[in-house]
């Protein structure tokens, strides 16, 4: 008796990942690009430090900025690159702690900024009620 070989296909049950994977990187090179473009505020350049990043829980942080001519500027409203006089950001100040006592204030200072700028800022914040203040740095 002649035998006849069944070319009987086997059911294939893997599922080919290559182009998810090129969907996937594709993606991932979108989003590095586009992501500095995302940073928001004005333009200073921030001093270089070794520091460990701070753990933000909650939400986001309150920044006040000096620029190199001493103006301050706060990360609030549509008016960010606004210049804000210290009276105007002492009470702002107040307000957000009256909400929120242990919301993360941060002051972002320019490299060309006078230590004083940065520390009378940090005294405003002090009066206006803030306990911590943390610095950025690069």
């Amino acid at each position: 008796m002649i035998r006849r070989q069944r070319n009987k296909r086997k059911l294939n049950a893997e599922i080919n990942v290559v182009p998810y994977i090129d969907v996937t990187l594709v993606l991932l090179i979108i989003f590095m690009v586009t992501a500095p473009m995302l940073t928001q505020g004005v333009d200073i350049e921030l001093p270089k430090a070794a520091s460990e990043p701070v753990d933000t829980q909650d939400n986001e942080p309150l920044i006040i900025s000096v620029d190199a001519e001493g103006n301050y500027y706060i990360n609030l409203g549509q008016d960010e690159t606004q210049p804000k006089s210290a009276e105007q950001i002492a009470a702002q100040i107040k307000q957000i702690l009256s909400v929120n006592p242990a919301k993360l204030m941060l002051v972002r200072g320019d490299k060309s900024a006078s230590y004083d700028q940065v520390v009378q800022l940090m005294v405003l914040m002090q009066g206006a009620g803030a306990e911590r203040v943390g610095l950025v740095t690069e």
